[in-house]
């Protein structure tokens, strides 16, 4: 049954996804807040789809940790699930993506239209210049930066490779970070068809305020969401071993 509910799922999730780009190409022609609105439905039909189909809900903890105005959030990366799940949280949201997700057509036109911040992976150093003037741009129009600190998802209990370009966004010195932790990578494993039931849980943590030094950070905002991680993964492995 789960690989038949998986499979149900993956065939909805993708009409679903192609329907609502359609129906979303007059946007384009709007501010940015046309595409984000259609992009906040995909996102909570998903979710919806998910619980109905596959039987996985979510429990988010911490939403009081999350302020108001520009913020830069700092997500652990296990799944497609958060790609698209943390959109209907934010009121005018924006992601750090590869800069290849904007070249597929009609998904990256709806990207380029929400303005999204591509970046090019392969550049190394040289893609930070960029970055922070877009991220500059969006933090000073109020809009909240998501990231993946890690750049690519991860495996549940993989050992983390966090990147530095997250410390570039925390020292503009704007917004505060919120780190987030999760354990969507059990129940919409990475490169796996399957979908296992189960509660998806996320939690926001609290808010790493702006001054601190570069390095002070990067050690801080690594180890809450780790540690937030580890404690969740194991909440929901408890949850599929009974």
């Amino acid at each position: 049954m789960i690989l038949l509910r998986a499979i149900l799922f993956n065939l909805l999730f993708y009409l679903n996804l192609v329907i609502l780009m359609l129906v979303a190409l007059p946007t384009l022609l709007l501010p940015r807040w046309g595409i984000l609105g259609m992009a906040k439905l995909w996102a909570r039909t998903s979710l919806w789809l998910l619980r109905v189909i596959c039987r996985i809900k979510v429990e988010w903890r911490g939403l009081e940790n999350i302020p108001s105005g520009p913020l830069l959030v700092a997500a652990k990366h296990q799944s497609t699930w958060e790609t698209f799940a943390l959109l209907p949280l934010f009121s005018d949201p924006t992601f750090i993506l590869k800069r290849e997700l904007m070249w597929i057509p009609f998904f990256g036109w709806c990207l380029w239209r929400g303005e999204m911040i591509p970046i090019d992976r392969g550049a190394g150093k040289a893609v930070i210049p960029a970055m922070l003037v877009h991220a500059r741009r969006a933090l000073a129009e109020r809009r909240q930066i998501i990231i993946f600190p890690e750049g690519t998802r991860r495996a549940p209990g993989a050992e983390p490779k966090y990147k530095y370009g997250v410390v570039h966004l925390y020292s503009l010195g704007i917004a505060p970070c919120v780190p987030v932790a999760l354990n969507s990578g059990l129940f919409w494993p990475r490169r796996k068809f399957v979908r296992r039931p189960g509660t998806i849980r996320v939690e926001f943590l609290d808010p790493i305020a702006p001054g601190l030094d570069n390095d002070t950070f990067f050690a801080r905002v690594q180890d809450v969401i780790e540690q937030a991680t580890a404690r969740l993964v194991a909440e929901g492995e408890r949850d599929l071993a009974q």
